[in-house]
């Protein structure tokens, strides 16, 4: 596949979707974060619709935490118009970066990468036709300007390129978050040893650093349940977009 070739139907999404959801308390104690009930739905619901939506077809989640419940409740994704796969993380936590090593063989040479808390309503048609015409980038990472709004800044990006991305260590400059939605190349992940503990922030990190990751700007805030505090935030956002976008039909 080339990249002239992408069509955004035809690029997988791997969910990352395993998270412990310490911060969150009882409120996850006995389901998984992606299961809990927002706008009276489970959130990973909602998830799926948005990027149906969007017109991607081909979503494999990464689980983790109480995964076998996400995937007794969705199936094979057909009632959303989408094709579901699963991999599991096991006995042994992988992270972030072994848990998308692990779904490789699911993947394309193209693919998405997004978190299972995150709500991102953002055009991903533009997106995905910025990253094609950057024939030489090994990734792509959204970005919106934060100024330590919704978590602390990361992220140092001026005239439209990524300059400096650090999760752990904090640089003069950082005004931009990572918003949550990648793209990657499959070459990219050859850094990573298969089944083995990794954190993609550290790829992502490196990538920047050699010009290989490119940026895209979007200004639609992102909405996240990893806390008590943003849960009630996403809550509140998506009871007004049910009210616009028809449930689907449970089959």
């Amino acid at each position: 596949m080339t990249f002239e070739s992408l069509q955004i139907e035809s690029v997988p999404v791997a969910l990352l979707a395993g998270g412990l959801a310490t911060r969150l308390g009882a409120i996850a104690q006995s389901v998984p974060k992606a299961m809990i009930d927002v706008a009276g739905r489970p959130f990973i619901e909602h998830q799926i619709e948005l990027l149906a939506r969007n017109g991607i077809r081909r979503i494999v989640l990464c689980l983790g935490h109480l995964g076998g419940q996400i995937e007794q409740h969705l199936g094979d994704g057909n009632r959303f118009g989408v094709e579901l796969s699963y991999v599991h993380d096991g006995a042994a936590l992988l992270g972030t970066g072994g848990a998308i090593t692990r779904a490789l063989p699911l993947l394309s040479d193209v693919f998405w990468v997004m978190y299972g808390d995150s709500y991102m309503d953002i055009d991903y048609r533009a997106v995905l036709s910025h990253f094609q015409r950057q024939v030489d980038a090994l990734g792509l990472m959204t970005v919106i300007r934060n100024e330590d709004r919704w978590d602390r800044s990361n992220v140092i990006f001026r005239e439209g390129k990524l300059a400096r991305y650090d999760k752990k260590n904090r640089s003069p400059g950082m005004r931009y978050i990572d918003y949550g939605v990648q793209i990657l190349r499959r070459q990219a992940l050859e850094r990573l040893l298969v089944n083995r503990p990794s954190d993609l922030a550290d790829l992502y990190r490196v990538l920047v650093s050699e010009g290989r990751m490119v940026g895209y700007e979007v200004t639609q805030r992102f909405y996240e349940i990893g806390t008590p505090q943003s849960l009630e935030e996403a809550r509140q956002h998506l009871s007004r977009v049910v009210e616009n976008v028809p449930l689907a039909k449970a089959g």
